[in-house]
């Protein structure tokens, strides 16, 4: 699966209104174009019109990710991305957020996931991504499996976390160049250690807000006493 960024905005507006805004869903034409184009949540801002939302539809309606409803005097449209690829609401909340905003770290998929599921903490998110990255690819034993959905990237200089993204767009290295920190750092797929560390820094990242939350009590505890 290697979709364009048309596609990807298309899906991922179809997949965001229908955890946010489930009464307003499925969308019209106009309604998931006002989606696409929204200026707030969106990694890059794009400014669509009609017809390549709908071009875009057609060729996501032939991958099977979307389907018209055509019960309603209005023809909508609706994603079917998590019957296709068998995906878990936290995944899909995270898979949603890297399709519309681009490389994040886990810290900013928690912050930025309340509206549609919330997460623990840091150790969470990075199980969520560990999990999509670790799907396995298309065998003769299982030919419908997905391969990784998910991969992350090398840490960018003086960066404190690592960054994921998504891999419905293709391999890696065509995310724009602003996404990887060199040429020969593409090889995501060998960056064990790279991975590990992201995972030790997201537990850290958790330990502090509970010791900083205890502190917080215990402080307000001496307060309070006579």
């Amino acid at each position: 699966m290697q979709l364009d960024q048309i596609q990807l905005r298309v899906l991922g507006a179809l997949i965001e209104k229908e955890i946010t805004t489930p009464e307003n869903y499925p969308l019209s034409l106009n309604a998931l174009l006002n989606a696409c184009n929204q200026r707030s949540s969106r990694d890059p801002v794009l400014d669509l019109d009609e017809e390549a939302v709908r071009q875009a539809l057609h060729s996501l309606e032939d991958l099977g990710l979307t389907a018209p409803n055509r019960d309603a005097r209005v023809p909508k449209y609706e994603h079917r991305i998590r019957t296709v690829l068998n995906l878990r609401r936290d995944e899909t909340a995270v898979l949603c957020l890297l399709i519309l905003r681009g490389p994040q770290t886990p810290g900013e998929l928690r912050s930025r996931a309340d509206r549609m599921y919330t997460f623990d903490d840091l150790a969470a998110v990075v199980a969520t991504l560990d999990r999509l990255a670790a799907r396995p690819a298309p065998s003769d034993s299982d030919p419908t499996a997905t391969g990784p959905l998910t991969a992350i990237l090398p840490r960018q200089p003086g960066a404190r976390e690592a960054r994921y993204a998504h891999l419905l767009g293709g391999p890696i290295e065509s995310l724009p160049q602003r996404y990887t920190a060199t040429p020969a750092a593409t090889d995501i797929s060998s960056s064990s250690t790279t991975h590990r560390i992201a995972e030790l820094e997201a537990q850290v990242a958790a330990l502090q807000s509970l010791v900083q939350s205890l502190s917080a009590r215990v402080e307000a505890l001496e307060t309070s006493t006579p």
